[in-house]
């Protein structure tokens, strides 16, 4: 058998990056109708289709103290039926039109989500504005939904991710709608049809609404389907009670939820931070990217890549209408609770002592630049775009100006924000696991307070 020729050994160099090719924004039509329901219309000719998300911006913290999750509920009923329609006839009517409606509720806000051929849209807008001002809330689909929401909720009691966002929302938000995040069994149990019927009378009006609409469409074509669909929509008064002052967190505190024979442990650290309004938001955004934020990002290579301790951990900047908040979470071994800690904790402090270097920040400012770009590429991205700079009542421009923004800034702005939303001398520690496996691990950053799946202290 001959012997192969040995190969020869060429080195190409990897050709640089090309220039980030600009954004095209579509001029938007921005209208208000006299009942006081916000327009937003987008042109969006690249397929046959639209897509359209109304906001209310009322959701389940309204309720909060008083009837927890009652938006949540109150928007899935909402979708089951109509005067004129009930829910099977509902489903076959958006499967005539070729379209999707879901609705749904999150702290902030309620809403209902649609998207369809542009040939139907006056067939779909006609259906939404039925659910929004004609909704029947049948009996028998209320009793369905409240049944799928208490076995949601006892899969949920068993899941270490949800226990430690719930005890997290707690320890930070106390007393404020932001600390509940979700209702109980017996809440759920005692929830009356009436209770939906008033939240929806309430909040669901014109003057708290914004429609926003991207797709193949005439802006004013379908303005004036929009106007004959809700002006007879007519505006309530929406009133909000006063929400009750924050806890002082002063110092590490450590809170451990027994979940007894969990094989691992969810780890879940961070602080109150932000609002999308503030001047840092974007500083923030850029800084946890570097820390934990993107799969290249440090807390990665450090406790998944060098380390082995979890698979996929990450960091994240919440924003909500009020406050804001920053997390880092990772599902580990029972045996390196404290290991885990230790090093999301040395990560946060090396981002708070140390700039960024210039090849990191570059990759992290790229990275983000082109993560937003990619969610403008479907009409349902830049839709979610739009309906968040309207809703936040962010500059005209924000959306237009972000990556040149982003692309500005400095390892001194990431350093800044860093040393001021990255607290980790006041950082909530929450674990959740079985109490023998990580009680002592948890002990050496404070002494636990421990409860059980329930939410009570033990």
């Amino acid at each position: 058998m001959m012997a192969s020729a040995p190969r020869s050994e060429t080195h190409t160099a990897i050709p640089a990056l090309s220039p980030e090719r600009p954004v095209i924004w579509p001029p938007r039509t921005h209208k208000t109708l006299p009942n006081g329901l916000e327009v937003v219309l987008v042109e969006s000719h690249t397929i046959p289709k639209f897509t359209g998300q109304l906001f209310f911006r009322s959701g389940n913290a309204v309720t909060a103290a008083t009837v927890p999750g009652l938006a949540d509920i109150t928007a899935t009923v909402v979708r089951t039926g109509t005067i004129a329609c009930t829910s099977r006839q509902i489903e076959e009517d958006l499967r005539r039109m070729g379209a999707d409606l879901s609705s749904g509720a999150g702290a902030d806000t309620s809403g209902i989500s649609f998207t369809g051929l542009v040939d139907f849209s006056s067939g779909l807008l006609r259906l939404v504005s039925e659910l929004t001002q004609q909704a029947s809330f049948p009996a028998d689909e209320f009793e369905r939904e409240r049944r799928q929401l208490v076995e949601g909720l006892r899969i949920e009691r068993t899941t270490p991710g949800f226990l430690a966002g719930e005890r997290f929302r707690r320890v930070l938000f106390g007393a404020h709608p932001y600390g509940t995040v979700s209702p109980t069994e017996a809440q759920v149990e005692s929830y009356r049809l009436e209770q939906l019927k008033d939240f929806y009378w309430q909040y669901y009006r014109p003057n708290n609404a914004l429609l926003v609409m991207v797709g193949d469409f005439s802006p004013q074509a379908m303005l004036a389907q929009i106007e004959k669909a809700f002006s007879s929509w007519a505006a309530g008064k929406v009133e909000e009670a006063p929400n009750p002052a924050l806890p002082e967190l002063q110092g590490r505190r450590v809170y451990l939820v027994h979940l007894p024979g969990a094989v691992q442990a969810q780890v879940l650290v961070g602080n109150r931070a932000i609002t999308r309004k503030h001047p840092d938001w974007l500083r923030l955004t850029l800084a946890n990217s570097i820390y934990g934020g993107a799969f290249n990002s440090r807390l990665v290579m450090n406790i998944r890549e060098q380390k082995g301790y979890t698979y996929s951990p990450r960091s994240g900047a919440h924003p909500l209408r009020q406050h804001g908040y920053f997390s880092v979470q990772a599902a580990v071994r029972n045996d390196v609770v404290a290991a885990t800690l230790t090093e999301m904790f040395y990560e946060i402090d090396r981002m708070r002592s140390t700039p960024v270097g210039e090849d990191e920040l570059a990759d992290a400012r790229n990275y983000m630049s082109g993560i937003f770009s990619l969610g403008l590429a479907t009409q349902d991205g830049l839709a979610g775009q739009l309906a968040t700079s309207t809703l936040e009542r962010l500059p005209e421009d924000y959306l237009e100006t972000y990556r040149e923004c982003i692309l500005k800034l400095t390892a001194a702005d990431v350093l800044d924000a860093a040393q001021k939303y990255f607290d980790s001398a006041n950082a909530q520690i929450i674990i959740v696991g079985d109490r023998a496996q990580i009680e002592a691990q948890a002990a050496l950053f404070g002494k636990p307070e421990v409860y059980d799946a329930q939410g009570n202290g033990i």
